[in-house]
């Protein structure tokens, strides 16, 4: 399974961004209107209000060191898992002082590195690595295991859980990597209608319950805090039923909860 989404994430990197620039935005507006319901100590400028953050990754008259991570001496660190081209990054690089992106799929990496790069980014302040944490019953990936890759504040998963076959174990590895404290966010997908669309074959489950995102964060230790909001459907294009095109509006959640000190 996991080579059949790299090589369909692989396929979609070229357009991702483009083809998905609503959901994106959107998703990105909803994120930094809830910094303090995530619950993240935040490492925030002082000289930096908000709506100046929000807008940075849109307005490219900007300074670059509006783009970059809050210039701060609190360390605040996000792993962003299948990080894809960076949305969850580009969202909260402005509240932290490091980004760690991981995702199997080379072309996504590569695209997330090109905007970081553009955006004036260093490879300490934002940077993405080609890797898998969800293999199930292998240890994880060597080159994964060094202490740069542990102890992080917070750990994301934007859109990804739908795609892995073991979201469960997925959230347990995630977990492993927090800092005692620290704050596992994802976003995905209620459970909707049947995928018959295009990517319709790295889709492993058509959304997933609030009882079972709940259940899930508890048994990766991440339980206490939990809450998830509705952030609202939006309609996904390509949807095809029978041989013709069909929207598919699904709707979108938001989740955090925190590993035990």
């Amino acid at each position: 399974m996991a080579e059949i989404n790299r090589i369909h994430f692989n396929e979609e990197a070229s357009t991702y961004d483009s083809r998905h620039s609503k959901l994106n935005e959107r998703l990105t507006k909803e994120i930094q209107a809830r910094l303090d319901w995530i619950g993240v100590d935040w490492a925030v400028n002082d000289d930096t209000d908000d709506d100046s953050v929000e807008d940075a990754d849109e307005d490219t008259n900007r300074p670059e060191e509006e783009f970059g991570p809050a210039k701060a001496k609190k360390e605040v660190r996000l792993l962003d898992y299948a990080c894809g081209t960076g949305m969850m990054s580009r969202a909260l690089v402005p509240y932290t002082t490091q980004c760690l992106g991981i995702d199997i799929s080379e072309g996504m990496v590569a695209a997330y590195n090109s905007r970081a790069e553009n955006q004036g980014l260093s490879r300490d302040e934002m940077h993405a690595v080609v890797g898998d944490l969800i293999v199930a019953d292998e240890p994880q990936p060597a080159e994964l295991s060094d202490s740069r890759f542990f102890g992080f504040d917070v750990a994301t998963v934007g859109g990804g859980l739908h795609h892995f076959a073991d979201p469960e174990l997925a959230a347990e590895r995630l977990v492993q990597r927090l800092r005692p404290g620290g704050v596992l966010l994802v976003w995905d997908f209620l459970p909707h209608g049947p995928w018959h669309g295009h990517g319709g074959n790295s889709v492993l489950h058509h959304g997933l319950s609030e009882e079972r995102v709940r259940s899930m964060f508890e048994r990766a230790g991440a339980g206490k805090g939990f809450s998830l909001e509705v952030l609202g459907s939006g309609i996904s294009p390509g949807q095809c039923v029978h041989g013709e095109a069909e929207p598919l509006r699904r709707e979108v959640f938001l989740a955090r909860g925190e590993k035990a000190a």
